[in-house]
């Protein structure tokens, strides 16, 4: 006997909360003025490393980034 009362604006959207504050994090960043807007760009970058797994062991990761550049 669930209410939907208490759900969370987000969840009831049909969003994820990662979603949701993605969305947020780019709006505070568009509402920035300069020079702290580009400090903030900069900062949203992210890059990790992935390692596919054969025989139950890693293979050489590769480095990976959003930015779209490799």
């Amino acid at each position: 006997m669930a209410s939907n009362a208490a759900v969370p604006f987000w969840r009831a959207a049909g969003m994820t909360y990662i979603t949701y504050s993605n969305l947020c994090a780019n709006l505070v960043r568009q509402c920035l003025k300069e020079p702290y807007r580009s400090e903030a760009l900069t900062r949203e970058k992210v890059h990790f490393s992935a390692s596919k797994w054969v025989d139950g062991k890693p293979e050489k990761p590769t480095i990976r980034s959003d930015t779209g550049e490799e």
